[in-house]
């Protein structure tokens, strides 16, 4: 009898191991990656080049889809797709995020970020983490920062160089409600719409203006239908790149890490990738005749000091502890 027990527990164990191993013979693991980003977007081509590193880092136990330009939805959607795993990773900008974890806001409050490489010194230093680390608790694993870019103002109404001339301006924005306090604080009438219905919505008129980094402007077309762009850059836009924790628990600790360091290496190509972008874009813009406007001193000054109550009102509802810490390390 007891060589009997001992003879089924040897079989137990070796059915189990073959299961294991038959598991582990099953096939790549899916990974479907997306963003609402335009194609040749710097942010699209960020995920194609981290596709095509991860298969080949994990010698193809991944399988990475590419899906951009919105094709798997927007980004609350996108967000919703990782919290549920029917989406794998994605690139979000800040401002959706936060709608999902609050501590993302401080990130779109105006003129925070005087350049990319102060932006670049605080979300990847500890601050940034520390933001990133909340998204666990909605099943998301925040990986690091890839970059949207400044965001500038369009419109096909009038130029816009100084503060006067943005009163009453209809201008699409991003569901957020610093991006509506921004716009409120400068007398324009914000309104949030959808990324992929955007060019319609500027088409038939029902606002006559956005906000977006440059580049999108140029890949999404959005100048066939605006006259005039300035150069606010009143929001520094990081774009975090994320996983799903859903699916990060099912990969090996090797596969992880795989993740993480292709992340990192695309980051930095990503970045430098979108600051080039931006420069050719405004050249293409002008190309195309569109008016670009260079605000002066004096009215990039008063743009900050109209949006100062925005800030104002961060710190009576969260408090003054995160926005000072990224004052503070911004201002060394």
């Amino acid at each position: 009898m007891r060589a009997f027990s001992q003879l089924a527990i040897c079989l137990l164990l070796l059915l189990t191991g073959c299961a294991y191993f038959e598991a582990s013979e099953q096939g790549p693991k899916m990974m479907r990656i997306g963003n609402a980003a335009p194609d040749d977007r710097s942010l699209s081509q960020g995920l194609y080049s981290f596709a095509e590193k991860l298969e080949k880092r994990t010698n193809g136990s991944i399988k990475v889809e590419v899906y951009t330009n919105s094709q798997l939805g927007g980004d609350r959607e996108l967000f919703e797709g990782m919290q549920l795993n029917t989406v794998q990773a994605a690139t979000i900008s800040t401002g959706p995020i936060a709608q999902f974890a609050p501590s993302f806001n401080v990130f779109d409050l105006p003129f925070l970020f005087p350049d990319e490489h102060t932006a670049y010194r605080i979300l990847d230093g500890p601050i940034g983490e520390e933001l990133l680390d909340t998204l666990h608790d909605q099943d998301v694993i925040g990986i690091n920062y890839w970059e949207n870019g400044f965001r500038v103002l369009s419109n096909n109404i009038r130029e816009v160089a100084t503060v006067e001339d943005i009163a009453g301006l209809d201008i699409r924005t991003l569901e957020n409600k610093w991006h509506l306090r921004l716009w409120q604080e400068l007398k324009a009438n914000p309104t949030p719409i959808n990324y992929g219905e955007l060019y319609i919505a500027l088409e038939q008129g029902t606002v006559n203006g956005q906000e977006n980094p440059v580049g999108n402007i140029v890949n999404s077309h959005f100048y066939e239908v605006q006259t005039y762009v300035t150069r606010t850059n009143h929001i520094y836009n990081a774009s975090p790149f994320m996983v799903s924790k859903k699916f990060w628990e099912t990969l090996t600790a090797e596969e992880q890490e795989a993740v993480r360091n292709v992340a990192g290496e695309v980051q930095e190509e990503q970045r430098e990738a979108n600051q080039e972008e931006t420069e050719t874009s405004y050249d293409y813009l002008e190309e195309q005749g569109i008016v670009v406007t260079e605000l002066s001193e004096q009215a990039f000054t008063r743009l900050q000091q109209a949006t100062e109550p925005v800030l104002e009102q961060f710190r009576f509802e969260y408090g003054n502890e995160l926005l000072e810490r990224i004052i503070q390390e911004r201002d060394k």
